[in-house]
């Protein structure tokens, strides 16, 4: 199906290793650390808030999540949260940073057999490059890509570039991953292909409204396996 395709993107986080579970628990314990000051819903509401407004300052990953929930502290305490309770937060990123690898149904044996075809992997995927770069050995996957892509963000600008550095013609590239906002909208705006692999859990901030999937032509699997299908 997608015979013009030379190089295959990937995303790291949730298409092919558990990634947002952990920071919803983290996020769960950081609620109840906190809930003397507001109730649950209205601290994840503010955190979620003060998350976004951080992006353009800290970017993706775990660190400016850390960074987020200790201001979230401090504003709903109204400066007066305990520092026991900063040091708790911090003990919960380095529990975050520190947490073991768990791939994904089928992520090795088909990452194997995609190898073995003219196609060149990559990942391509937006975090904390120290982190990304841990994880990623620690997957045992290195092995499988030509290039790794540690991106400050991932809208049609960030790909363009990647396109470019790659030296090929945006109809060559296919992106795969499990958020339609990052993973599949830019690169279909771009010209390139998609296949999205839904996650049971996603960012809030990840969501897309149906207006934004109007017209674009991309397709869903539910298993990273069934892409060998379309290739």
């Amino acid at each position: 199906m997608y015979r013009d395709i030379k190089v295959v993107g990937f995303d790291a986080d949730d298409t092919l290793w558990v990634n947002e579970p952990y920071f919803r628990d983290i996020e769960h314990e950081f609620c109840e650390l906190l809930k003397d000051y507001l109730p649950v819903e209205e601290i994840s509401k503010k955190l979620l808030e003060i998350e976004i407004g951080n992006i353009p300052i800290y970017g993706y990953g775990v660190k400016g999540f850390i960074l987020s929930l200790i201001e979230t502290a401090i504003k709903i305490s109204n400066k007066e949260v305990k520092p026991e309770i900063i040091e708790a937060i911090i003990n919960l990123g380095k529990e975050l940073l520190n947490k073991d690898i768990t791939l994904l149904h089928h992520v090795k044996s088909t990452l194997e057999q995609l190898s073995n075809k003219s196609l060149k992997l990559i990942v391509a995927t937006k975090g904390d490059l120290l982190d990304q770069e841990r994880k990623l050995t620690k997957s045992g996957l290195e092995k499988y890509f030509h290039h790794i892509e540690v991106m400050s963000d991932k809208k049609e600008s960030d790909y363009k570039k990647l396109i470019n550095h790659l030296d090929i013609q945006p109809e060559q590239f296919i992106m795969i991953g499990n958020s339609l906002k990052s993973d599949i909208v830019p690169v279909i705006n771009l010209g390139c292909k998609a296949i999205h692999i839904p996650f049971h859990t996603t960012w809030e901030h990840e969501y897309v409204s149906s207006s934004e999937l109007k017209d674009k032509e991309y397709n869903t699997v539910e298993s990273i396996s069934e892409i060998l299908n379309l290739f």
